[in-house]
């Protein structure tokens, strides 16, 4: 199992620090329903990791992601499609990014999130967590590093939760932060916005960059092994 973990945990840090999301529920804290809002993009979040982590997992253990203790070639062209497809992510984004003095630039519905509900903040985090092209591709990457591994399934589950767990955290930790500071964190939290949304770009290049190098790394040692 250790080995699954030590699999995932870049990925799941990976998931946990994309700025977006981080964004979206500061700036949800920050508005009369946050109370109820934050907390329920943060568990609406959690459950959209654990159903498509689960799902991956699900389809990789059916197709017969380990070899004799070794990754399936499949596994290892599917790591090599996603980290290439994460090289192509990153250029994108070099070439979006902002210039000189310009604003950066942040997806419209921010600016409707004072006007969420719970049900809407809800699906917000849910969304952002299982269908975003980013957060899929690096779960699904997740579950196949942990069925290549071929261990136990009481395992693989542990392994995913950790996942699902530390994924979670970049934007759980701000709820966390208002809810145990109140007035004191708003100061905080209003900082972190102002630099993710600032530095999203650079920050969303490196992560980029960082796994592409680790998938293409395990295709190449796939390949070999």
């Amino acid at each position: 199992m250790g080995a699954a973990i030590g699999q995932v945990l870049p990925l799941a840090v990976a998931v946990a620090v994309f700025p977006i999301p981080i964004i979206a529920v500061v700036l949800m804290l920050s508005t009369p329903r946050g109370r109820v809002n934050g907390p329920a993009f943060t568990l609406a979040w959690l459950v959209g990791l654990t159903v498509v982590g689960t799902i991956a997992l699900l389809l990789s253990s059916g197709a017969s992601a380990s070899e004799s203790g070794k990754p399936a070639t499949w596994v290892s062209i599917l790591k090599l499609l996603f980290g290439l497809l994460l090289l192509v992510l990153a250029f994108r984004q070099f070439r979006e990014r902002p210039r000189g003095d310009a604003p950066p630039k942040l997806p419209g519905w921010m600016k409707s999130i004072d006007r969420f509900d719970a049900r809407r903040s809800a699906a917000l985090g849910f969304g952002l967590a299982a269908i975003n092209p980013k957060n899929l591709i690096l779960t699904v990457s997740a579950a196949g590093a942990i069925a290549q591994t071929g261990i136990s399934t009481g395992d693989q589950a542990v392994a995913l939760a950790i996942f699902v767990l530390v994924g979670t955290l970049g934007v759980a930790v701000p709820v966390g932060i208002y809810f145990a500071l109140g007035d004191r964190g708003a100061h905080i939290l209003d900082g972190l916005r102002k630099w993710m949304a600032r530095e999203n770009a650079t920050i969303m290049i490196v992560l980029y960059l960082l796994i592409a190098a680790k998938l293409i790394g395990d295709a190449i040692t796939g390949f070999t092994s």
